[in-house]
């Protein structure tokens, strides 16, 4: 499994206008933080943005080893593992000159930028439109970049699961959820957090008899041998395997069912009977 995203640049439609100044090729790279965090890194020529730095130092030495500059930070959500490191980086990247992009809604106090659903930030010449992602927490947003074909979307969706529900309502969460799956299929899944294997166990007990499933674990643990990420999947693998975005599934509903009886009712309850399943499996 590739753990790196080689350099992509926007071509055609999705590309800049005539007459404007092409974006440089971008690289996203995973800097691993505590025991399964990922920060991405994302690195245009001498340029770099971080997201969700929970810790400054193995950030300080990736920009270091790769001679970049650090020019945003991009926040999902309000979660120490994910803005602990903010303060460090812009004091030794210079307070003036560092972004600090985040959600309006969460009392995040280094933010420089508050931003919403449906308003749009460019980093590196490249667009990112801002999706409320509420569930995990009130606040949470993902960082939708359409020409390269990735989102960033912290605790919402991890591969083959979803984040606890510490702050929304499963009703909230499922809409999050719904929002992210309706991104195009070749969209990758930028996560925040090394879950995969767990969830996919998981999900195989959702849906036991899904091939697609089982090749999929077993892709999985074999880039785990190999000491490779599993992040990013794509949004069409998430639609494939993902149980917490397989909730009309009648497999996904019966399960569910089988654990609570009545949470076979309508999508949201069996998302929240799959949800309150997984927190204690």
């Amino acid at each position: 499994m590739n753990t790196r995203t080689p350099p992509h640049s926007p071509a055609g439609p999705a590309g800049p206008a005539n007459g404007a100044r092409a974006a440089l090729p971008l690289a996203i790279d995973p800097v691993p933080a505590f025991q399964d965090n990922y920060i991405w890194l994302l690195a245009a020529g001498s340029r770099a943005v971080v997201v969700d730095p929970g810790d400054a130092a193995p950030v300080l030495a990736a920009l270091d080893r790769r001679g970049l500059a650090l020019d945003a930070i991009l926040i999902t959500h309000h979660h120490p593992d994910h803005v602990g490191g903010v303060e460090a980086l812009v004091a030794a990247s210079g307070a003036s000159r560092v972004r600090v992009i985040g959600p309006a809604r969460e009392n995040i106090p280094c933010i420089t930028e508050r931003v919403a659903g449906g308003e749009r930030v460019t980093l590196l010449g490249h667009d990112f439109d801002v999706i409320d992602v509420p569930g995990h927490t009130l606040g949470h947003v993902a960082y939708y970049g359409a020409a390269l074909e990735a989102v960033f979307c912290g605790d919402t969706l991890f591969c083959g699961g979803c984040g606890r529900l510490f702050e929304g309502t499963p009703q909230q969460m499922f809409d999050s959820l719904a929002r992210l799956a309706a991104l195009p299929g070749s969209t990758r899944v930028y996560c925040a957090h090394e879950y995969t294997l767990s969830n996919l166990r998981f999900a195989q007990r959702v849906e036991p008899d899904s091939a697609a499933l089982t090749a999929r674990l077993e892709a999985c643990v074999a880039a785990r041998g190999r000491s490779e990420p599993t992040v990013p999947s794509t949004i069409d693998a998430e639609r494939a395997t993902n149980p917490f975005l397989r909730c009309r599934e009648p497999a996904v509903r019966s399960a569910a069912a089988s654990r609570t009886p009545g949470a076979d009712a309508d999508a949201v309850a069996t998302f929240a009977a799959l949800r309150a399943w997984k927190n204690v499996a």
